[in-house]
């Protein structure tokens, strides 16, 4: 991967472990079925393994970091190979950056090879700069990851993601274990990552690969119909001309402007009562009827000046 100097150890738990990550399909659950495990499970594609693996890892800091960076995509299987400190795992620095990422720490392994922390994966994707000779080939995440689960049937169990020292990157024998080098697009200038950063982008493609977080979002506001927007529309012809903006007898191009206009900003319905509102107090205006106030009063002040010229 670009730039990056900084390896990560997996947690080894055999076949099962870390988080399984399911893909669900489109829309909502089917109705009247129990949301327990069992149900769950057999709506899901089949799940994939997802592991983090750190190599000699220097920084207490940065095991936190990528804890933390882990655990905000929903991954949870961390493994530590032959870290600098026996106790990172439970060090303040790790701790403190870890910001809530606690139990990722607390269920993470230590282990002294890179052959244990790949126990059970089945696909394994290093991280490095540079392409190595005789090595394996080098792809983007967004090239790579989306194939990978594409096709269910070759939908492997277990994926591994590796990353080196801060000092030294990955070595080449490690290189060669893996399946495929991810290199993160960089700068040509500057491609030096944190491992952490690193971490959280694989993290991010990954899961968008996966595809089974879902963004929440609010429901906007339905648009007006046209009934409602000519209404509207009418009414402000009718103000305009009413405070001397419109010259009816050379209207020109004004209302089809200001119909297209509103067409692409699809107004909803309470905003189309907003709009009335203004055509409105405009004819009042210009009838003299409506009570002027001082901005300084609260109020939004209607100043009865001369018309400006009509527009094209």
């Amino acid at each position: 991967m670009a730039g990056i100097k900084e390896r990560v150890g997996c947690r080894g738990r055999g076949p099962v472990a870390g988080l399984k990550l399911g893909i669900l399909p489109a829309g909502d659950d089917p109705p009247g079925l129990a949301a327990d495990e069992a149900t769950m499970a057999a709506l899901r594609q089949p799940a994939v393994n997802t592991r983090f693996v750190l190599i000699q890892t220097s920084h207490a800091g940065n095991v936190g970091a990528v804890a933390r960076a882990m655990k905000v995509m929903g991954f949870d299987d961390l493994v530590l190979v032959d870290p600098r400190w026996p106790d990172v795992l439970t060090r303040p620095e790790a701790i403190e950056r870890a910001s809530g990422a606690v139990d990722v720490l607390q269920r993470a392994r230590v282990v002294a090879t890179l052959a244990q922390a790949l126990e059970g994966m089945d696909h394994v994707c290093a991280t490095a700069m540079t392409p190595r000779d005789f090595g394996p080939p080098t792809r983007s995440p967004r090239e790579h990851l989306p194939a990978l689960v594409a096709d269910a049937s070759q939908r492997p169990r277990g994926v591994a993601f590796v990353f080196g020292s801060e000092r030294f990157g990955m070595r080449n024998e490690d290189v060669y274990r893996c399946h495929v080098c991810l290199s993160i697009p960089t700068a040509p200038d500057y491609g030096s990552l944190n491992i952490a950063a690193a971490v959280q982008l694989m993290a991010y493609e990954w899961r968008q690969s996966l595809g089974s977080h879902r963004l929440e979002t609010a429901p906007g506001p339905e648009a007006a119909d046209a009934a409602q927007m000519a209404a509207m529309l009418g009414h402000w012809e009718q103000a305009l001309i009413a405070v001397g903006f419109l010259d009816p007898a050379a209207p020109k191009k004004l209302m089809p402007r200001l119909h297209q206009l509103f067409n692409r900003a699809r107004p909803s319905e309470p905003e189309i009562h907003i709009l009335r509102g203004i055509a409105r107090a405009m004819e009042e205006a210009a009838k003299g009827t409506r009570r002027q106030s001082h901005p300084e009063q609260g109020q939004g002040a209607v100043i009865c000046g001369p018309s400006d010229p009509p527009l094209d």
